[in-house]
């Protein structure tokens, strides 16, 4: 059997750069079957047909002359964003594969105004997560988060050498075995949610990070947030709602 690169093989089959398509693999977009390629750099049967997951367009929620509101698509880097919305900067981040409301600031008095929010937690944040096991009723977890950085990827662990974090979880809908959950944060760290259900033996299902089965995403959706009497939200994806 005659093999190449996974980025090679697939750089022909789209037409596209070798950079092109180690970049789609690496974001999580490239599948054989139903079985997500990892591995750019691994080698490949050369008669492989690869299945490329389209990425949707950014939406926009609002915008006046301080701030522009996104409903940020899965495998969309919030920094590639920021980049497209120039000279918007971003007051806050969402993880690749996590979608929903994502805030951009226009200027720099509303950005100090806003972070003032943040640091006060009178900023609300809403998620929606679909998670491992069943959730029969509402946890908080109010535990200190300490987020460490190796090879330029974050990781957060629960540990009293942390900063503090807290996070409600209402159970919404339960199937089979996952539930559907509301995630209610305050103070907001890095991974907070993800931590915190990790911690309480409910990871997010698409989370392999922090615990979770192998899923098309992560399966985690910021879908409310209040900030300085304006309320911004961004719908549930049609493959959350219709989630088995």
């Amino acid at each position: 059997m005659a093999t190449e690169k996974a980025y090679k093989i697939l750089a022909k089959q789209e037409g596209i750069s070798n950079n092109s398509a180690k970049s789609l693999i690496d974001r999580g977009l490239v599948y054989v079957g139903n079985k997500k390629v990892m591995i750019a750099r691994g080698d490949i049967d050369v008669k492989t047909v690869f299945r490329v997951i389209k990425v949707e367009r950014p939406k926009p929620i609002f915008e006046n002359e301080d701030i522009l509101v996104l409903d940020k698509p899965a495998y969309v880097n919030s920094d590639e964003l920021e980049r497209m919305y120039k000279p918007a900067v971003l007051l806050h981040r969402l993880d690749r594969e996590t979608s929903g409301v994502l805030m951009l600031v226009k200027n720099e008095e509303f950005r100090q105004k806003a972070i003032k929010e943040f640091q006060k937690d009178k900023v609300y944040k809403e998620y929606i997560a679909w998670v491992e096991g069943i959730m029969s009723e509402p946890i908080e977890v109010d535990k200190a988060i300490l987020t460490q950085k190796k090879n330029n990827k974050a990781y957060s662990n629960v540990s009293a050498k942390g900063k503090p974090a807290r996070t409600e979880f209402f159970p919404d809908i339960v199937s089979a075995n996952k539930t559907k959950v509301k995630c209610i944060i305050h103070n907001g760290r890095t991974h907070q949610i993800r931590t915190h259900l990790r911690y309480i033996n409910h990871s997010i299902i698409g989370d392999e990070q922090y615990g979770g089965r192998r899923a098309k995403r992560v399966m985690l959706h910021a879908y409310k947030v209040r900030l300085l009497g304006m309320e911004f939200t961004a719908p549930e994806p049609k493959f959350f709602v219709n989630f088995e």
